[in-house]
């Protein structure tokens, strides 16, 4: 077996579930996510280029996800939408169920409401929020300026949180560092 196909198949042993999920954020259906996904991994794969690492071979999949999901190469179905009320905004989910599945609600909510938004919003969403990423690392993953970046995050906050209400999009911002100052600290 040749080092890209043994790169290949450990990545699907070790990482499969993690890129599917990353695949299946953006497109919201599973069997898109698995074209998506497919598609990623030819695009990575099909030339046989040097193996590298398994991180080096992870990265280049999920930036094949990315940039095949904002070029729209592989959406030819409609997403599948959940109805809104007649101002278009999802409903309160703690109006609907007060109980512990209240959490489940919300994030199907907020699931559906993410599914709105632009293509560009959408990876910049799903990148800062759930993969946990800075606005820097996402510009360089996406090939775009860190304002771009930062354009397509305020403009998704302010649509999501006309849609769903009850999440708070006021935590404050990952790319920050609190400064402490000790009086009388020695340098």
């Amino acid at each position: 077996m040749s080092a890209w196909a043994n790169t290949l198949d450990e990545l699907m042993r070790s990482r499969a579930s993690s890129l599917f999920g990353y695949a299946y954020v953006l497109t919201g259906d599973a069997a898109e996510a698995e074209d998506l996904l497919q598609d990623a991994l030819v695009r990575t794969f099909r030339s046989n280029r040097r193996s590298g690492s398994l991180n080096e071979a992870h990265v280049y999949v999920k930036r094949a996800i990315s940039s095949a999901f904002i070029d729209g190469h592989r959406r030819t179905q409609t997403r599948p939408q959940r109805a809104t009320g007649d101002d278009g905004n999802f409903a309160d989910a703690s109006a609907i169920t007060p109980g512990p599945e209240n959490h489940v609600t919300q994030s199907v909510d907020l699931h559906q409401a993410i599914l709105t938004l632009p293509p560009k919003q959408r990876a910049c969403v799903v990148l800062r929020f759930l993969e946990d990423k800075t606005v820097a690392s996402i510009a360089a993953e996406l090939s775009i300026a860190d304002g771009t970046v930062k354009r397509h995050l305020h403009d998704a906050v302010a649509t999501l949180r006309t849609r769903v209400t009850d999440v708070d999009f006021d935590a404050p911002p990952r790319d920050t560092v609190a400064v402490h100052s000790t009086e009388g600290a020695q340098r």
